[in-house]
């Protein structure tokens, strides 16, 4: 199965019968395997309407728009036919028991430091320094008594991770400090693509199971996202993303070239989408052997058993422990 299909040129997503064509510009026509498709990435100016919104809702694909710079704009999600309200109901219990949702979020943040630590520990002579700040800053997340000083405690955690890529990468990309709306320099618009990328695949692999996206622990449930997807993105961003961004630069697949610069504003150019973009799915369908489930799991499939790990979790089956990558 395909699962995740992208489109860069501009043009229009038709649907014939039960067909998805896409028209280029040149009014060339190719046909999309809807039935194979989970994720459909559209980063052109791309025409659609109605009628092949409900041919997607029927073979539950998400349809996840990115705007001419690469930045995420939302995401057509089809209805769930996953639901279960009594998850929903202690989901939502969940976040509303102070304690209890002390507790997850901290969980969150264990398994994003121990996945940070694991990157920066396989160039260890070169950032020492920064894994003893790292490790400094963790030790405070147990005494935490507020998810605000958890955010605290994760943006300094963060600000020292990201400053040991000085150090770890090979080329001429640094890091001053992270910039997002728009991103000032190679390294953080990588970082920002990267992200995006891992917020979608979240939220794909979310609405595979009878979670609701929308309560979440660690960022603030609010109007206009799916904030569990941030959360558990947090756990799979050093995971997934920085690896690739690492693997990205130093095997010079993604150079200064592969980015424009627009009044100050850093993307990645077409071709240098296309190349991270390789690079993600093939650590998406990377497989390693699971301890407890006695077979191979895609880094994709993660994500996935992260979902279930919740919702039992929730019901009151087993206590959640976040993943910490083992191999």
């Amino acid at each position: 199965m395909l699962k995740d299909h992208y489109i860069f040129s501009n043009g229009r997503l038709k649907r014939k019968d039960n067909t998805i064509y896409f028209l280029d510009e040149k009014e060339n026509k190719r046909s999309l395997p809807v039935h194979q498709i989970e994720n459909l990435y559209v980063f052109g100016e791309v025409d659609f309407n109605s009628s092949l919104l409900n041919l997607l809702s029927q073979h539950e694909v998400h349809l996840h728009i990115f705007n001419y710079y690469g930045f995420y704009a939302g995401t057509f999600c089809p209805r769930n036919r996953k639901v279960s309200g009594f998850t929903v109901v202690q989901q939502s219990a969940h976040y509303l028991d102070k304690g209890k949702r002390l507790y997850i979020a901290k969980m969150f943040l264990e398994s994003a430091v121990h996945h940070m630590l694991r990157n920066i520990r396989r160039h260890k002579e070169k950032a020492e320094v920064y894994i003893q700040q790292i490790q400094e800053e963790e030790r405070k997340l147990e005494a935490a008594n507020t998810v605000q000083e958890l955010m605290g405690i994760e943006g300094r955690i963060r600000q020292h991770y990201y400053q040991s890529f000085n150090h770890i990468l090979r080329q001429d990309f640094t890091f001053e400090k992270r910039t997002k709306q728009p991103p000032r320099d190679p390294l953080n618009a990588l970082i920002s693509f990267g992200n995006s990328l891992c917020y979608t695949t979240v939220l794909g692999e979310i609405y595979k199971t009878p979670l609701d996206p929308t309560i979440s622990f660690l960022h603030e449930p609010s109007t206009r996202r799916f904030s569990l997807s941030l959360d558990l993105a947090e756990i799979f961003k050093p995971l997934i993303v920085d690896p690739v961004i690492i693997a990205s630069i130093n095997n010079r697949v993604i150079t200064n070239k592969h980015f424009d610069d627009i009044d100050g504003m850093i993307f990645l150019n077409e071709e240098g989408k296309k190349k991270f973009i390789i690079e993600w799915e093939n650590k998406l369908a990377t497989s390693v052997q699971h301890r407890k489930l006695k077979r191979k799991v895609s880094y994709r499939h993660f994500i996935r058993l992260e979902c279930y790990k919740l919702i039992k979790h929730f019901i009151g089956d087993e206590i959640y422990k976040p993943l910490k990558a083992w191999w």
